[in-house]
């Protein structure tokens, strides 16, 4: 039986070929993403509506330029973005299960959304969920304001814990504290609005639209652009903190910029589109496994691509026709995620206890 022709590529090779194409896949489901969806659309009307020269249907142009399309730029965004801080978590923390929201970000951005939604109605009688589009940036805005709170916290107690062990489970501890906080939030709020949140948890690339995209892809952009500049810290880290010093590297201030990377990527995704789940936890661990090495100027481009590629996968699975409206975000994520974390866990336990 001949072996396939990926088994003879070598080193450099190996890689060019595996990120291209994970690129054309990228680009291949960027397309499906803005021809498929629960509204049948003509390729060839899709195509003439992408190159500007209109459609027979004003509402299938309003439906790619005004819904598909930002929401497939979002799932690009988010899918980096989620994938990149996981990557940083895990490293850092040297610990297989750690993710972007590890430290309580996520839970700080949850804080921040049942503030404002939960007790809009409490206070003001009116769910703030019928309040259209200023309901919506209100939540972005609480959602982000939270999230930065427990960042900025986080920075903080990372200039005087000097352990990374005690930092993530104070990071956990906060993220335990806000939940509980939401809870007794919920349990006082009108029915209306602690829908509104659940639907909000579920995750979702549509909320995002061009207006808000002005502040969602910069922040993103900036946050990715600057976690290149950390690959080196990331890679000596892998062999340990004091390792790393005796190599000249400045310990609190790589942990303090990598948090800050990704604690910026992790708040501004949670905020537009909710707590997406699994992305950032199981992306680094696929790409891992394909390109069989913990090199981060390698991972850290292949994680951008591959979590691209899987926000647009599962974005196109939840809007796939015969679904009514759409799938929450998180169903999908969550039902890729969950098999490839119980993978590494089943993996980590054959290691430490082999015969077993």
């Amino acid at each position: 039986m001949r072996k396939p022709y990926i088994y003879f590529l070598k080193g450099r090779q190996l890689t060019f070929f595996l990120i291209s194409g994970l690129i054309i896949l990228s680009i291949a489901l960027f397309l499906l993403n803005l021809i498929f969806g629960s509204v049948n659309i003509p390729i060839n009307e899709v195509v003439k509506i992408l190159l500007g020269n209109g459609s027979t249907e004003e509402s299938w142009r309003l439906i790619v330029l005004k819904s598909r399309l930002p929401q497939t730029v979002t799932a690009i965004l988010a899918g980096a973005g989620l994938a990149v801080g996981g990557l940083q978590m895990q490293t850092l923390f040297r610990n297989p299960l750690a993710g972007p929201s590890i430290l309580g970000i996520s839970s700080g951005a949850g804080l921040g959304v049942a503030l404002v939604l939960l007790l809009a109605g409490k206070i003001g009688g009116v769910a703030l969920s019928h309040l259209g589009w200023t309901g919506h940036l209100s939540v972005a805005l609480a959602a982000f304001a939270g999230a930065s709170l427990i960042l900025t916290l986080v920075l903080f107690l990372s200039r005087h814990l000097k352990d990374n062990a005690m930092l993530l489970i104070v990071g956990i501890m906060v993220g335990y504290a806000a939940s509980a906080l939401v809870g007794i939030l919920k349990f006082y709020s009108m029915k209306e609005d602690v829908h509104a949140y659940v639907i909000w948890g579920l995750g979702s690339f549509s909320t995002v639209s061009w207006s808000q995209m002005w502040v969602l892809f910069p922040i993103v952009v900036l946050g990715l652009f600057g976690s290149f500049f950390l690959v080196k810290p990331l890679n000596v880290m892998l062999l340990g903190e004091q390792y790393a010093g005796n190599l000249g590297i400045n310990i609190s201030l790589s942990r303090l910029l990598i948090i800050l990377c990704t604690g910026l990527l992790t708040a501004t995704i949670t905020a537009f589109c909710g707590p997406i789940a699994f992305l950032g936890l199981a992306v680094p661990h696929l790409t891992k496994g394909l390109f069989r090495t913990s090199d981060h100027k390698v991972l850290l481009p292949a994680v951008v691509f591959a979590g691209m590629t899987v926000a647009l996968f599962s974005n196109l699975i939840a809007r796939l026709p015969g679904f009514d409206g759409a799938l929450p975000i998180n169903a999908v994520t969550s039902m890729i995620g969950a098999p490839v974390v119980i993978s590494v866990i089943l993996k980590g336990r054959n290691l430490r206890t082999p015969g077993v």
